[in-house]
């Protein structure tokens, strides 16, 4: 049996499938690598929240999946649309890497020159920045990780914010200033976690030692929390799960419709993480469930 596994082409998308197919060769299964480039690489001069927000990483992905040219997609968690085509289930999630964010200066550089903006495209980082350096300039940066650091070191930017996470999957901690604390900076929803998905009825016993159950639970309830608060790319939210034994912190960011923004955090069961999700969206939103 060989196991095809789509991916998108850049080099992250890459080293993340390839956790995937180490696993799959450990167990003596023959794999294969199909790497297609999504609408999200292909369109880079505008933010995502105007061309269609996450969904465009996946699309091509989708579609391959669902024609049956791949047999497996492996997605960056925090990069997939909150809405799951119920024809392909996440079927695996890996164990969680770091789910810090990342300061990186430009090569040689010891210390942030303020007098250039921060390369960032995110609403969630873009919020949070302003609140850790004073008169920052935050300026909008797409691109694959090898494009952003090239922008970074040509001199286009004081520094730029990717996740750990990737980093450590390029071998290129290195690179890193500083990784922001999870109370500095809340991370984006699923960031560190790797999404598998396949069409319906495939055969998940393959994932055994793969699937990550802390990781699973943590997800369920930073989606959720997300869903709840309609989140898109273009709004500043943030959800990041602790698990502790039976029980998962859940700490949340959003910014409420007069703009204001909130944050908070429950201790709720693990087994019923969505629900953590819920309650903690109501509570930021001063309702009751």
């Amino acid at each position: 049996m060989k196991i095809r596994i789509g991916s998108r082409e850049s080099a992250l998308a890459v080293a993340q499938a390839n956790i995937l197919i180490a696993h799959l060769d450990g167990r003596g299964i023959d794999t294969e690598l199909v790497t297609m480039k999504t609408t999200g690489d292909i369109i880079l001069d505008r933010s995502l929240d105007k061309i269609g927000g996450k969904g465009l990483f996946v699309k091509e992905l989708d579609k391959a999946l669902l024609d049956g040219a791949v047999d497996l997609t492996v997605h960056s968690f925090k990069d997939m649309p909150m809405q799951v085509d119920d024809r392909l289930p996440i079927v695996a999630v890996s164990a969680r890497e770091d789910p810090r964010d990342a300061l990186i200066l430009p090569q040689g550089m010891a210390d942030i020159d303020l007098s250039k903006p921060i390369g960032c495209s995110s609403a969630r980082r873009t919020l949070q920045l302003k609140n850790i350096f004073s008169d920052v300039i935050i300026a909008p940066l797409r691109g694959n990780v090898t494009t952003r650091l090239n922008k970074l070191d040509g001199g286009e930017f004081g520094a730029i914010t990717l996740a750990v996470a990737g980093l450590k999957r390029l071998g290129l901690l290195d690179r890193i200033s500083r990784a922001f604390e999870t109370h500095e900076m809340i991370p984006s929803a699923c960031q560190g976690i790797l999404a598998i998905q396949a069409r319906q009825g495939f055969d998940v016993s393959v994932f055994a030692g793969f699937h990550c159950a802390d990781a699973w639970d943590a997800s369920c309830a930073e989606r959720r929390f997300v869903t709840e608060l309609d989140g898109g790319c273009a709004s500043p939210i943030a959800a990041f799960a602790e698990i502790d034994g039976e029980h998962l912190k859940l700490t949340g960011l959003y910014v409420d419709d007069f703009g204001t923004v909130r944050t908070g955090s429950i201790v709720y069961a693990r087994d019923k993480a969505e629900m953590a999700g819920r309650k903690l969206a109501a509570q930021l939103k001063g309702e009751t469930i």
